[in-house]
């Protein structure tokens, strides 16, 4: 090979190097720091009025209770939606190596039942131990496992 395709096959690999880096840096940045929502974004408008909401099981779970890993002992009440992940704003704010930034919510529907959702994490959500892939109804005396912490349902 001749010295000018062996210098240009050093510089087109020295280019995708930092191409690499450059990703791997936004990345790391991201999952620390979160996203940053526009004004105009879904996730940031706020939302509409509720319309009366029935009222709720008698054995639906009124708290969220951290039961293993950093924060053992936490209590976090159930009101509207609950966010689970390493971000800041985060509803329980879960200091796990095996937690995403935006790991789960926990939601409630009209009927006063409890759903717990995996967002596309990268090492999942388990309830009860088994690995959920879609909305899962939830209930008092369930288990929520991401990464090392486990959160158990309760009602007070």
């Amino acid at each position: 090979m001749s010295e000018l395709v062996v210098a240009a096959l050093k510089v087109a690999f020295l280019a995708l190097m930092w191409v690499f880096i450059i990703f791997a840096a936004s990345v790391i940045r991201s999952d620390l720091f979160g996203r940053e929502l526009a004004a105009t974004s879904p996730d940031f408008a706020p939302r509409e009025p509720q319309t009366r909401r029935r009222r709720p099981p008698r054995s639906a779970p009124t708290q969220l209770k951290v039961i293993q890993g950093a924060q053992t002992g936490l209590e976090v009440p159930l009101i509207g939606t609950v966010a689970l992940g390493r971000a800041a704003d985060s509803t329980l704010n879960i200091d796990d190596d095996y937690a995403s930034t935006r790991h789960a919510q926990i939601t409630q529907d009209e009927e006063g039942h409890w759903w717990v959702e995996d967002l596309g994490s990268t090492n999942g959500t388990a309830v009860n131990t088994l690995l959920i892939t879609q909305r899962t109804r939830v209930q008092s005396g369930d288990v929520i496992r991401i990464g090392r912490t486990q959160m158990r349902l309760e009602k007070r």
